[in-house]
């Protein structure tokens, strides 16, 4: 996505900001761990020369509504981060309420029943930092899967490649473009188009001589939305490929499984053969 409207000077201090986070002492970064029984927080994954295994140090949290916010998360974060963060994530969330609308327009489905499902919805951030590796081809930066979400903005920071999506059973590297987003369409919105859009499967590579940094901000629909195909895209000749939940559900159960290649989009399939 170009021409998104972002400032150009707001993002460069959330890079410096990100930038400064990571290269805090590790007893500083450790403050903001996860809590018992959450996945919130800061932590990593830096191998020591197991192949296929990730190397990330990543922080995780959940943004929007106000009562999923963890109090040792984002109101404790350095007042740098914390104040550049909260103005990205409320220019994204301009960009974000857009997009299912125009994606509604190219179904032809009623643009308001969707901006409905989306308008104050649930927002998560997770901020990555991929150390350079000596032998790449031996790890991963973070493994294939597709996500969760209905949508995900990404920004990869100072231009350093890594991101990379399987198409027809190839990988294409994603070529970095100047102050563009990566936009990635989730499960939700493969579930919600009943197939017609499809969740991408990716992963990120690591760099053997330089770091790589990117903030993935995701969007879901409000908490008490019904998560399966719309209603207005099923008839005899189109039945429904998805079983419904709701969105509760729909959380509880894609985070009680490890990140991994649609696995929780397959059980929601109602022919899975």
């Amino acid at each position: 996505m170009t021409n998104h409207g972002v400032c150009s000077s707001l993002i460069k201090k959330l890079d410096k900001a990100i930038e400064n986070f990571y290269g805090l002492p590790l007893e500083e970064k450790m403050k903001f761990a996860p809590q018992l029984g959450n996945s919130q927080g800061y932590g990593q994954a830096i191998v020591g020369g197991e192949v296929n295994s990730d190397h990330v140090e990543r922080f995780y949290m959940n943004t929007y509504p106000i009562n999923t916010i963890q109090s040792h998360l984002l109101p404790k974060l350095p007042p740098s981060l914390r104040e550049s963060l909260e103005a990205y994530l409320e220019e994204l969330e301009k960009l974000a309420i857009s997009l299912p609308g125009c994606l509604a327009k190219t179904l032809k489905i009623d643009r308001e029943v969707m901006l409905k499902m989306y308008e104050k919805g649930m927002q998560s951030v997770r901020m990555n930092y991929y150390p350079p590796y000596p032998k790449p081809k031996l790890v991963t930066g973070l493994g294939t899967h597709s996500d969760g979400s209905a949508i995900t903005i990404v920004h990869q920071v100072d231009g350093v490649d890594g991101l990379q999506v399987k198409q027809d059973g190839v990988w294409i590297p994603v070529e970095f473009l100047p102050n563009a987003f990566v936009v990635n369409i989730g499960d939700i919105l493969e579930i919600w188009s009943n197939g017609v859009y499809k969740s991408p499967e990716h992963k990120v590579t690591v760099n053997e001589h330089t770091r790589r940094i990117s903030i993935g901000v995701f969007f879901m629909p409000k908490q008490e939305a019904e998560i399966g195909p719309a209603n207005s895209l099923i008839n005899s000749t189109n039945p429904a490929l998805f079983t419904s939940v709701t969105m509760d559900k729909y959380l509880k159960e894609f985070f009680s499984r490890k990140l991994a290649i649609k696995t929780y989009l397959d059980h929601m399939k109602i022919n899975k053969f």
